[in-house]
């Protein structure tokens, strides 16, 4: 029999001789998560098998395995309807796979996705849920390290479940692999929800289960995650020394996810407590027992030595996973290497020895800050022209996506702009850009690894998407772009105007959009931007 190919089609295949394939449920970091019929007793089950890669070395592949092995240990550890019933444990090629109950329903993450927002009292019920699962798991000796809205699925009949434990930690795992899986000074877990003891390296415990919780709720209600930035560092940074942004859309849940994310983990209610003050919300009552946080709401600067080390360019490696879910956000990026590409995306921030291992999770690390008054921002800066391809529109999460930015002009531009203004706000209009920089032109975007190059955005730009419908809002300051293309649509602002585009994530948390080139400093009209290679 052929070996397994998780690239490829797995449909009718047998796996253990015993699960029939019928279709792909999603792909996570460690495997990809398939749908199939027991053939001995007839029932439909998920089955997870190992993504593996050529260029993966036997040990890399043995504690991979145990790593799954321990997933499923983990899971099976567990007696709770909330947490994942694990069947059995079987091998394919070699490679493990784990049996699971099937959840009929969409992940949280998928929810998020299609209504953009969730009532608060609905995410409060489902939060209560998911601290009582997580109750379960700490009273049995598991950290999950990775509770996202990914992890958490909804079953149709309104039963909430945490699954993906690949990343969870035991005590006594009995499995030979302690010290292997968590070498020192290792940080494992998605970004966007990983707490701040955890970013500075300290040793996870039940209450950076509880911050991640937090994070999850935060990003259902408002939309996005209130720590994301344009980079990974950025983001450690934020989630470290910045407060909390006022949730502006959580009303009762308000000081529930304050309480859930304490800087201070000793400030954070347990996985009981949470649920307590959960279903209160989700009641209707007022939550008791929510204390004030114990930090004050400013930090005043990062930890000692908390700072990206000079002239260091961080090492990715692999590629983002999706989650088991179903339809899971975001596509791959291109990467240097893959050791185990979709094992672990690895960050070296080399700083205080601290590595950031995200497993199974998502390496997007643009920003969500907290949002501008949409109507205060255009009455500041209110734009002559329309800013996009012929469209005005708000984006997902209520932000205005007009160019709401700072005086109109492009500060201290490197490169002035040539050529004459054109007309704006058409689709397609104006004269075709040429296929590349003027010979001899100054880069002004610079390679920052990864496939990213940072360059300087002058003011607040719109996001599209590659259709041109406006998704979102891009900050001024340096960003990461991936690349740029003539998409045929012009932009103008004031004397400047191009049909380049370039491509990024954008400050609401859309990924692979567009901004327009113009509103990167050091420019030209109608050229496209030197340093920054076209897609």
């Amino acid at each position: 029999m052929a070996p397994v190919d998780m690239g490829g089609d797995l449909s009718g295949r047998l796996l253990g001789g015993r699960y029939r394939v019928t279709g792909r449920l999603g792909r996570g970091g460690m495997g990809v998560v398939c749908r199939t019929v027991d053939a001995v007793l007839g029932r439909e089950v998920a089955v997870k098998v190992l993504r593996a890669h050529t260029d993966a070395s036997s040990a890399e592949l043995a504690d991979l395995r145990t790593r799954m092995q321990r997933e499923a240990r983990a899971a099976a550890r567990i007696r709770h309807p909330g947490v994942i019933t694990v069947h059995d444990v079987a091998e394919e090629d070699g490679l493990p796979l784990i049996v699971m109950e099937l959840i009929d329903g969409p992940s949280l993450d998928d929810v998020i996705d299609e209504r953009g927002t969730i009532d608060p009292r609905e995410a409060a019920g489902i939060g209560a849920e998911v601290a009582d699962a997580l109750g379960a798991a700490h009273d049995a000796g598991v950290l999950h390290r990775d509770v996202k809205p990914g992890n958490v699925l909804l079953d149709r009949a309104g039963r909430v479940v945490l699954t993906d434990f690949g990343i969870a930690s035991l005590e006594a795992p009995e499995d030979g692999a302690t010290t292997k899986l968590t070498r020192s000074g290792e940080l494992i877990g998605s970004l966007d929800y990983l707490a701040p003891e955890r970013a500075q390296g300290q040793d996870p415990s039940p209450a950076s289960d509880i911050w991640a919780l937090g994070m999850t709720l935060y990003a259902a209600v408002e939309g996005s995650s209130p720590f994301r930035r344009t980079s990974v560092w950025s983001t450690l940074t934020a989630i470290v020394t910045e407060p909390l942004p006022e949730p502006r859309l959580a009303g009762p849940l308000a000081p529930v996810l304050h309480a859930l994310m304490d800087k201070d983990p000793r400030g954070r209610p347990s996985a009981a407590e949470a649920r307590r003050m959960l279903a209160d919300v989700a009641a209707g009552r007022t939550p008791q027992g929510v204390r004030p946080p114990s930090v004050p709401a400013a930090v005043a600067a990062p930890p000692p030595g908390f700072g990206p080390p000079p002239a260091v360019e961080p090492l990715v490696s692999g590629e983002p996973g999706a989650g088991d879910g179903d339809g899971a956000r975001g596509a791959g990026r291109s990467r240097r290497r893959a050791l185990i590409a979709a094992a672990a995306a690895t960050v070296v921030l080399i700083a205080g020895g601290v590595t950031y291992a995200l497993v199974g999770g998502d390496d997007h690390t643009t920003a969500s800050g907290s949002a501008k008054d949409p109507a205060a921002e255009s009455a500041k800066d209110p734009p002559s022209k329309p800013t996009g391809p012929g469209k005005t529109a708000s984006s997902r999460g209520g932000r205005a996506t007009g160019t709401a930015g700072q005086d109109g002009e492009r500060p201290g531009d490197t490169a002035s702009p040539s050529g004459s203004r054109s007309p704006g706000g058409g689709d397609g209009g104006g004269p075709e850009a040429s296929s590349a920089p003027p010979p001899g032109a100054a880069p002004v975007c610079h390679g920052s690894g990864g496939g990213r190059y940072d360059c300087e955005v002058w003011r607040d730009a719109t996001s599209y998407t590659h259709g041109g419908e406006p998704v979102g809002t891009l900050k001024h300051g340096v960003n990461y772009f991936f690349c740029q293309e003539n998409l045929g649509r012009r932009e103008t602002y004031g004397t400047w105007s191009n049909v380049w585009w370039a491509r990024t994530d954008d400050d609401n948390g859309h990924r692979d959009v567009y901004v327009s080139v113009v509103y990167v400093k050091g420019g030209n009209n109608d050229e496209p931007l030197p340093g920054l290679p076209e897609c």
